[in-house]
Order: structure tokens, then sequence, then C-alpha cells
């Protein structure tokens, strides 16, 4: 056998169970590739298409809109959802994630902008949090009701905006709401929600000190996204490292910390939510014997639906963002 060959194909990284790299370059994706195209849901009865928000880069994002069968003549609040995946796999047109945003806007009444931000390796962080920025500050420019996108100038209530992610995603909203306080004043957010966020540190806590098979994963999965001599105290995934916001920089009417009893980060959730308590009105909710983002993979579960209840609430409670 031609040697070149071989040599071609030898594996250089193997991150379990979401990627494969190969000494040629070559990625292999072995988890959240598939996609679906947008259109009109007739479960939910709800819109979507995608919008490309910077074309240099290839920066797009997929926004879903109730029909006004589901929807008042009042305007919506407007969610910007970042979606997990480790910043390697999924997108925004995973089908996935596509049910959940059909189903949050749907149960939200809210539009729904769910950012498709590039990927490591190909696109190593910080670019992630690059793009998310970057689609905030797109969202931003609808306030005044004259940005490219018509959805967004004639449909949202810019009083009403709220960061939402899952996993890597969660990370990002952590990030985002001090640049939001920085740069984009009076454009304000009204509350934040990180779903089983991915938190991590090199000193293992709570129950990850039982689990080192699991532990070793992600300790794997952040070398490999973000290799740097902090490993896994960056301040891009630990919180509490030097360099990461502070806690109350993270400035918003509200948020709500969700987490599950199974889930590795779990208590890295905890962790966070306690500290954050000390600087905002901060909900917390455990989902009791689910693992990490359950309610993608069984979205009818009443477990999926409690969860889902719970961010139609958070939304539409607006007691706190006017």
């Amino acid at each position: 056998m031609d040697q070149a060959k071989i040599s071609t194909t030898e594996v250089v990284h193997d991150v379990f169970p979401y990627l494969v790299e190969y000494k040629d370059g070559r990625i292999e994706r072995l988890a959240g590739t598939n996609q679906i195209s947008p259109g009109f849901d007739p479960i939910t009865k709800v819109n979507s298409k995608d919008v490309i928000l910077i074309q240099k880069i290839g920066l797009s994002a997929r926004l879903y809109l109730p029909s006004n069968e589901t929807t008042s003549n009042e305007k919506l609040p407007i969610v910007m959802y970042f979606h997990g995946g480790a910043f390697i796999i999924a997108s925004s047109a995973e089908p996935l994630y596509h049910n959940f945003c059909n189903n949050l806007a749907r149960s939200a009444n809210a539009l729904v902008v769910s950012v498709d931000y590039r990927r490591a390796p190909e696109f190593p962080l910080p670019i992630a949090f690059d793009d998310g920025w970057a689609a905030v500050q797109w969202v931003a420019a609808h306030a005044s009701g004259n940005g490219p996108e018509n959805w967004l100038n004639k449909q949202v209530d810019f009083n009403k905006v709220f960061l939402i992610g899952d996993s890597a995603g969660a990370t990002m909203a952590h990030h985002l709401a001090p640049e939001v306080v920085e740069h984009l004043s009076p454009f304000k957010i009204c509350g934040i929600s990180l779903i089983h966020p991915y938190f991590w540190s090199s000193k293992p806590i709570g129950f990850e000190r039982f689990d080192p098979v699991r532990r070793d994963l992600v300790n794997k999965w952040w070398e490999y996204v973000c290799p740097s001599d902090k490993g896994s105290d960056d301040p891009l995934i630990n919180p509490f490292a030097d360099g990461a916001p502070s806690f109350d920089q993270v400035k918003c009417e509200k948020m709500i910390v969700l987490v599950a009893g199974k889930d590795i980060l779990r208590d890295r959730g905890r962790l966070y939510y306690e500290a954050m308590l000390k600087h905002r009105n901060v909900e917390y909710f455990e989902t009791l014997g689910e693992d990490h983002v359950f309610y993608l993979f069984n979205h009818q579960s009443e477990k999926a639906k409690v969860i889902m209840s719970k961010l139609a609430s958070f939304i539409n409670n607006q007691e706190r963002c006017n």
C-alpha cells in the first residue's frame, strides 16, 4: 500500500464523540452534521428563514417568527439564541436546534435569532465569541427601525431583548453581556438564560471528582478548541479565572441558570449561580435524573416541556424589563 496514502489518513486528533482530524487536514464531524431547511412549520405555526449578517465572513443566523395566528398587534420580545456543541459541532440548521427554536418562538411568542457562529478547529476560539458579538451588533442596528431585516424592524420590542444559550452557547451569552453594557448603550439586555452552561476549570469540584472518565473528555474537548498555556483556566471557559468578566459586569434585569442532575457540568452551573446571586436577581432550576441537553433529544417528554415552560415564563414575565 502507498505509504503517502497511509500518512494522509492518519488520525492526529480523535475528539470523541464529536470529531476526528486527519494528518492531511481533513475534519470529519461525527455528530451534529444533519441540516434542515427553514420555512413554515405547520406544528408550531412558526415561520423561519436564513439571513446573512456579514457577507465577508459568511456569518448567518436563522430567524423564527410566530405566525399571525399566535401573535397580537403588540411587538414581540427578541431572543438571541446561541446553540451548543462544544464549539465544534451543530449549527442553527441542525434539526434538534431548529425544532427547539420553533418551539421556543411559539411558546414564548418571541422572535428568535439563532446565530450560526463559526466553529473550531477551522475557526479557532475566540472566533465564535467574535461572531456572537457581531450578531448582537447586527440585532442592535435594528433598534431604530432602520436595520436591514424587516422582521426585526417591524416586529420587535427592543426593551425586551434576551440572550439565551445552551452549553457552549451559554458560555457565549455570559461573555457577551459585558460587551453590550460597555459598547451598545442604550441598547440593553432584559434577561439572560444559561441552559446547562459549559463552564470548566483545572480543579475538579462536586461529583466531577468521582467521574474521571467524563472529566477527561471535557478536558480534551476544551484543549482541542482552545489550545493555550492556560488550559481549562482560560477566562473563556472559567468565569472565575483571572481576566474573566467580573460577575457585576454581566448586567441584565434578570437571569435564570438551568442545570441537569446527571450532567458532569451541573456543579459548575450551581457555582456560577451562587456567585451571580450576590449581584442580581437569579433563578436556579435543576432537572433531576437527566443529563446534558436532554430536552433536545426528547422534546416531547414532560421534563423537556417543563424546560420550555420555564423559558417562556422567563421571557414573558416583563415586570422587571421596562
